[in-house]
């Protein structure tokens, strides 16, 4: 399938490992030129690198910390200089704060996890906006969480801002598409990065057991609901992220797709 994005570029945050590096790579073996990011700078001129080794893409690493309007103000200066223009921005940046119940968490924990799940592509978006609406064309991907749409009882900060993120993005669809600009959304489960890799294997430690076996406990309790029975791939999201910007899906747009192994159980 040819999917026309080869003279793309394309800007995704938060990027130097895990499904943000899997999507920019997958952005990168279509020929596309890739910019990505995240506060660390050694571990993300390493990621620009093997990326680039693997695929024969150009691709540039941009330090920034997500959380702070001016670094990303400037790093979307920086992408834009290098190569001139933004097709394709993934809102990937993110994180689940402080894990705790409700009654724990402080206006603090609460402000600290909007600003990084929801203002960080707020602003991100409004740095790119003029460029696609200038190119009248763009594709902006938010990368949200089926805990947006099905929500745990624990981390609930954490889960209303993915739903925020949801609704942004629903917003946005129906604000920029005379612009050809198209705005979706992907929402992964339970996706073995190697940060939930690490996780397991700390637990299976703990408890004298294998990363297998602490993560088959997991699903059983957490997430009954995937019916593949196992942890999702970061390629796998980054698959439908790539589709999703390409030519292929130029009828899709404020669609939330849901890459979680059937785990959100409404219809």
């Amino acid at each position: 399938m040819e999917l026309g994005l080869g003279d793309k570029i394309v800007l995704v945050t938060g990027s130097s490992k895990g499904i943000g590096k899997a999507i920019a790579a997958g952005f990168a073996a279509e020929g596309s030129k890739v910019a990505i990011t995240a506060r660390g700078a050694e571990e993300l001129q390493q990621a620009a690198r093997e990326i680039s080794k693997s695929t024969g893409a150009d691709v540039i690493g941009v330090a920034v910390d997500m959380s702070k309007a001016a670094e990303i103000t400037h790093m979307v200066e920086e992408v834009v200089k290098r190569f001139g223009t933004v097709h394709v921005l993934v809102n990937n940046a993110g994180g689940v704060g402080t894990f705790a119940p409700f009654q724990d968490l402080s206006d603090d924990d609460w402000l600290e996890i909007l600003n990084l799940n929801l203002l960080s592509a707020v602003r991100a978006t409004r740095a790119v906006l003029p460029f696609m609406q200038r190119q009248k064309w763009g594709r902006i991907i938010n990368i949200s969480s089926e805990s947006g749409t099905q929500p745990d009882a624990f981390m609930p900060h954490y889960n209303a801002s993915k739903a925020a993120m949801n609704n942004l993005t629903k917003s946005l669809s129906k604000a920029y598409a005379a612009d050809g600009i198209l705005v979706n959304t992907v929402s992964p489960a339970f996706i073995m990065t190697p940060l939930v890799a690490n996780m397991l294997q700390k637990m299976a430690k703990e408890q004298g057991t294998s990363a297998e076996e602490v993560a088959a406990q997991f699903l059983e309790k957490n997430r009954p609901h995937i019916e593949l029975k196992r942890p999702g791939e970061s390629e796998e999201v980054a698959s439908a992220v790539v589709y999703l910007a390409s030519e292929q899906a130029s009828f899709i747009t404020g669609a939330n797709l849901r890459v979680d192994g059937g785990s959100v159980a409404s219809v």
